[in-house]
């Protein structure tokens, strides 16, 4: 079971910006001061970083880019070994085994299943090679984590499904459709324990799902399957553990002929808040990915001269081990907030999410 021993909500949320601002700093420090036995930073060394997929825009457009950025600074003479592994938990093992003989001397790893991939976890372990969990918790002797809080995750998510039920009267007028995470994935309980708390007892539950692998396509036919148990009429809203499935959800809906339902989903991906702006769904939740990345790459630059991260007082424990933890706050995103988060923090420009159709939806929200 994770623990966090957190400070108050208030001080957390100041906390990740400090992280995110003194992350640097750090670093250099440690490089200047020495090396632990051939790694340093004045000499340079490989880092292994490992996404789990591609499919979600957020890896490949943000992850990785302010990672390599963020090592760049830190370490400019390190050398990133990167690997994606198309959701593949087989291929992610291998490419652990392709980075370690690679010379990897530390790994950021977001795992594509969290049980499975603690061999490869303790085999690098015991090859003086320390890994960092990034973004979702693995198990195995892991020597650092940077994420957020998924159950609070869950509570934003919960509550703003809830709210834009309310807006439409009585959120227990009709069924809603509960479209949760990857079972393999150690964040979809978290945020389902969260969206349960929010929920439970306020809504008449029609259909739930934990959907392998966050497949849209997967979602798709639940929603569409669900629909046709429920009765289009009675479904008044889906929500979805992330935007990608929000989508095939949206799908389902139109394709059943269903509207005003509410959808909402999670990351606050470009398709998400286009269907914000246009209606078709009502929230997402934003996580900056910006200050979770830059807290991986300190740990990373500084376990791996073998000296210890004191960049946070959080703890996570994965079951086998209890590591420092860089948490990092999110926010829920609707239509009266898009320009002032995601836009304000240069997540997506304006010119990106108001295209074609989208140009005068965004006059009206004052995204510009």
């Amino acid at each position: 079971m994770r623990t966090y021993l957190r400070r108050g909500l208030a001080v957390a949320a100041i906390a990740a910006v400090a992280l995110a601002m003194t992350a640097c700093g750090k670093a250099k420090e440690s490089g200047n001061s020495g090396s632990t036995g051939n790694v340093s930073v004045s000499k340079g060394f490989k880092i292994g970083v490992l996404l789990p997929e591609n499919k979600t825009a957020r890896y490949e457009k943000f992850d990785l880019p302010y990672l390599k950025a963020d090592i760049k600074k830190l370490c400019p003479k390190c050398t990133v070994l990167y690997r994606n592994a198309l959701q593949n938990a087989d291929t992610q093992r291998q490419q652990v085994d392709s980075v370690l003989a690679a010379g990897a001397k530390v790994l950021i790893l977001d795992s594509v299943n969290y049980k499975s991939i603690s061999s490869s976890v303790n085999k690098a372990q015991s090859q003086g090679v320390p890994v960092i969990a990034y973004d979702r918790l693995a198990t195995g002797k892991i020597a650092g984590y940077s994420s957020f809080n998924n159950v609070d995750i869950g509570k934003l998510q919960g509550t703003a499904f809830l709210d834009g039920l309310k807006k439409g009267g009585d959120p227990k007028r009709g069924k809603v459709i509960l479209v949760n995470g990857s079972p393999d994935d150690p964040n979809a309980p978290d945020f389902k324990k969260g969206m349960h708390s929010i929920l439970d007892g306020k809504v008449t539950v029609g259909a739930e799902y934990d959907t392998q692998d966050w497949s849209p396509d997967k979602a798709r036919q639940e929603v569409a399957g669900a629909i046709s148990k429920i009765g289009a009429k009675n479904v008044i809203g889906v929500y979805c553990a992330n935007d990608g499935m929000a989508g095939g959800a949206v799908a389902a809906l139109k394709a059943a002929g269903v509207s005003g339902a509410i959808v909402t989903g999670q990351d606050a991906e470009l398709a998400g808040i286009q269907r914000i702006l246009s209606g078709q769904q009502y929230a997402t939740i934003y996580k900056a990915i910006k200050p979770e990345a830059q807290a991986a790459a300190e740990q990373a630059v500084t376990v791996a001269q073998g000296k210890k991260w004191t960049g946070s007082t959080d703890t996570v424990n994965n079951g086998d081990v209890t590591v420092p933890a860089a948490i990092t706050s999110a926010t829920t995103v609707t239509k009266d907030n898009i320009e002032s988060t995601v836009v304000k923090d240069g997540y997506w420009k304006a010119s990106e999410i108001c295209t074609g159709s989208y140009a005068a939806e965004c006059k009206s929200a004052g995204v510009q």
